[in-house]
C-alpha cells in the first residue's frame, strides 16, 4: 500500500495532477460537493435535513498573487451572503495560504479580516485552517489579532505537533474557539509525533483540556476510538466547563454512515464541505489520511 509520506509527496507532482484532474468526475465527487456555490448549497441543504451542520470551504491554497487573494475573499463573502439568504446551518473555513500567506502576510491578514467582518455582519463564524508547521505562528498571530475585534473567528490545532499543548493553553486563555484535528502534513519527527499511538494519546489529552477549558471546541476525527473517548470524557466531566457545548466534525464523503449514527444519537456534528475546481491537493491529503481511500483511488484508476 502507498505510504502516507509518498502520497503527500505525490500531491506536488504536476504530472499526476494533470492525470487525476483529467478524470475529475471520477475522483472529485467523492470528497468535493461540486465546482460551484450552487452545488455546495444543495449539499448543505441535504446535510442539514439529515441533522448535520456544515462548515463550507472554497478550495484553493498557495495563492501567490495578492490580487487573487482579494478575489478569494470576495468569493467567501458571497458565500456568506448566500448562506444567510438560504438560511442554512453553515459556517466557513478558510485556508490562509489561499489568501497569499506565502507571499504577503499583510494582504493575507487584511483579506481574512474582510471575510470575518462579513461573517460578523451576517451572524456567522469563520475558522482558519491550519497548514504545515512553518506557518503555525503566522496563522495563530493572524487569528489572535483579528479575534480582538471579531470573536467569531476560530482556528485549527493539529494534535500531532509537539507544540500543540502550549498553543491550546494560550488560545483557551484568549477564549478562541479551536477545532482539534490529528494533522495531515508531512512533518519531521522533531516537530510532530511520528506514530499513531503517540498522536492518539496527545489527541485525547488535548481533547480533555478543551472540554474543561475551551471555547466552543470541535473535535475533527473519523476514528471511533477518539469519538468514544470524547463521549466518555463528557460523561466524566458532567456539566463542568464547556462539556455541553462542543461538536464533532468530519469530512464530506468520509464515513457517512458514522456521521448519520452520531447525529441520530443526538450529538452535534458538523461536516466540512469543500467546493470548487482546485481540489487536487485536498484530495491527495484525504488519500494519505486513510488507507480505504487509497483503495478507492486505485480501483478508479484501473477502471479507465
Amino acid at each position: 500500500m502507498l505510504s502516507r509520506t509518498l502520497l503527500l509527496k505525490m500531491a506536488d507532482s504536476p504530472l499526476l495532477r494533470r492525470l487525476v484532474e483529467s478524470r475529475g468526475s471520477v475522483f472529485a465527487a467523492r470528497f468535493v460537493a461540486g465546482s460551484t456555490l450552487d452545488d455546495a448549497i444543495d449539499t448543505i441543504r441535504a446535510l442539514n435535513r439529515r441533522g448535520i451542520d456544515v462548515t463550507l470551504s472554497h478550495l484553493g491554497e498557495h495563492v501567490h498573487d495578492p490580487t487573487a487573494a482579494w478575489a478569494e475573499a470576495d468569493i467567501f463573502c458571497e458565500a456568506l451572503e448566500r448562506i444567510q439568504k438560504e438560511n442554512v446551518r453553515c459556517h466557513l473555513s478558510v485556508k490562509p495560504s489561499q489568501m497569499a500567506l506565502d507571499v504577503d502576510k499583510a494582504v493575507c491578514e487584511s483579506a481574512i479580516r474582510k471575510v470575518v467582518e462579513k461573517a460578523a455582519e451576517t451572524g456567522n463564524r469563520v475558522r482558519l485552517d491550519m497548514e504545515d508547521s512553518n506557518t503555525t505562528d503566522d496563522i495563530l498571530g493572524i487569528t489572535r489579532r483579528i479575534h480582538r475585534n471579531f470573536p467569531n473567528i476560530g482556528v485549527v490545532i493539529q494534535a500531532y505537533l509537539r507544540r500543540s499543548p502550549n498553543d491550546i493553553d494560550a488560545l483557551n486563555e484568549e477564549k478562541i474557539s479551536i477545532r482539534l484535528c490529528k494533522g495531515a502534513y508531512n512533518e519531521p519527527a522533531t516537530v510532530a509525533y511520528p506514530t499513531k499511538a503517540e498522536v492518539d494519546a496527545q489527541y485525547v489529552s488535548l481533547m480533555k483540556v478543551l472540554l474543561k477549558n475551551g471555547t466552543l471546541p470541535a473535535f475533527a476525527t473519523h476514528d471511533e476510538k477518539m469519538i468514544q473517548a470524547a463521549i466518555q470524557a463528557v460523561a466524566e466531566y458532567g456539566g463542568a466547563g464547556v462539556a455541553t457545548n462542543w461538536e464533532f466534525q468530519m469530512l464530506y464523503g468520509i464515513r457517512r454512515e458514522l456521521q448519520h449514527t452520531i447525529a441520530d444519537k443526538g450529538h452535534r456534528i458538523r461536516v466540512y464541505v469543500p467546493y470548487g475546481t482546485e481540489w487536487f491537493p485536498y484530495y491527495m491529503r484525504r488519500l494519505a489520511e486513510r488507507p480505504a481511500n487509497v483503495v478507492f483511488f486505485l480501483k478508479s484508476m484501473l477502471k479507465r
